[in-house]
């Protein structure tokens, strides 16, 4: 069975974005990057909400030429191989390929999805993420922890939700972001 792991890119205070909707804090350096494209490669879907899936279609219309690192050209050829399912009323059409839309998070549509899926499974942005945590569909959160504090703003994990975790990963990088993986427990 595939796994859901749901992975952000947050301030060591615990926001995906400040107060102001503001994340450029987070942007990854490339030894950052070339991680998480390690951490992308077996991903074969997507799960995102219209926020985070209007952020991420920028790996589909970015130009592949000598402007982009070795890293991100890697990630744009990662992004683009992989199945997009966007969770979202109001988004009449997909901006990108292999891109589909649903009107509503169905759990047993996912657990579904996660039972014949050959390829790991991934939901990206928090607020989605807290609905698959909730239902008890996430196995795996990894964060990258960014060496600011920004206050307030979106949270990277639900609350109210509570859940015991297993370490499986720790990473520390040059500019102080640090990785920390686990597996969900219940």
């Amino acid at each position: 069975m595939a796994r859901l792991i749901y992975s952000a890119l947050a301030s060591l205070d615990g926001y995906v974005e400040d107060q102001d909707g503001n994340f450029g804090w987070a942007a990854p350096d490339d030894e950052v990057l070339a991680f998480i494209n390690d951490q992308e490669r077996p991903i074969g879907t997507y799960l995102y909400g219209r926020r985070m899936y209007e952020t991420m279609a920028y790996w589909e219309t970015v130009g592949t030429g000598g402007d982009q690192t070795a890293a991100s050209l890697d990630f744009t050829g990662i992004w683009r191989a992989a199945e997009k399912v966007v969770y979202s009323r109001t988004l009449e059409a997909p901006s990108s390929a292999r891109t589909r839309i649903e009107r509503d998070f169905d759990p047993a549509a996912i657990r579904q999805l996660k039972e014949s899926s050959a390829r790991d499974l991934s939901v990206g942005g928090a607020e989605l993420a807290g609905q698959a945590m909730a239902a008890g569909l996430v196995d795996e959160c990894h964060l990258l922890v960014c060496p600011i504090v920004v206050g307030g703003g979106k949270g990277a994990l639900p609350g109210g939700l509570r859940a015991r975790l297993e370490l499986l990963a720790e990473r520390r990088f040059r500019g102080g972001v640090v990785h920390l993986g686990y597996g969900l427990r219940g």
